[in-house]
């Protein structure tokens, strides 16, 4: 896995594609071969678990929660990991420029990093961390879960609520993975 040096791996998508299970799966081959691994997932995401990412299959993988990048480069000097996972990375808090220049430090020193991420809110507006992460990754995986109303593939994250904050954190009771002609619809419905 040495071809993996110094890269950057991209999972994004939108809810229960796949994103996350991916990302463990990375960091599980990367255990394998040898190298120091670390991952962390946002304070906000406090799902399933605080001190482990959890996919929605229920699968584990310990984690360190942080706040910001600034917290991830303070764990990563000490315990100099060659694969840094980052669960959920438009949860991460603190500013674009930082998060987009504490990775591309990362990347300089030869640390391999995987980033699970929706690339778009509710509304189907990008998240500014994947859009500008994506053209500087070395591999960019796009997952697509499945339509809740019609099985096609799904494009984006519906709220099912009406609530209107960009970032909520919640599982299927919140959200329901639709394709574009039926999120369409939805929104057409809901006067969005």
């Amino acid at each position: 896995m040495h071809q993996y040096k110094g890269r950057l791996i991209i999972h994004t998508g939108s809810m229960f594609s796949g994103k996350t299970s991916s990302l463990e799966k990375d960091v599980k081959r990367f255990k394998i071969a040898g190298y120091n691994t670390i991952a962390f997932k946002p304070i906000v995401d406090s799902r399933y678990s605080k001190n482990e990412i959890v996919t929605h299959d229920l699968t584990y993988m310990n984690a360190i929660l942080v706040k910001s990048i600034y917290e991830i480069v303070e764990y990563c000097d000490e315990l100099k990991p060659d694969v840094i996972a980052i669960d959920e990375i438009q949860f991460l808090g603190g500013k674009l420029e930082d998060i987009l220049d504490g990775i591309n430090q990362f990347l300089k020193i030869g640390c391999t990093i995987i980033v699970a991420g929706l690339d778009m809110d509710y509304t189907g507006k990008p998240f500014e961390v994947i859009k500008e992460l994506m053209p500087i990754s070395d591999y960019l995986y796009k997952h697509h879960a499945v339509c809740a109303k019609c099985g096609v593939d799904a494009w984006v994250s519906h709220r099912k609520s009406d609530d209107m904050e960009r970032i909520k954190v919640g599982t299927s009771d919140e959200y329901e993975p639709l394709c574009r002609k039926c999120f369409l619809e939805e929104n057409k419905k809901e006067n969005r």
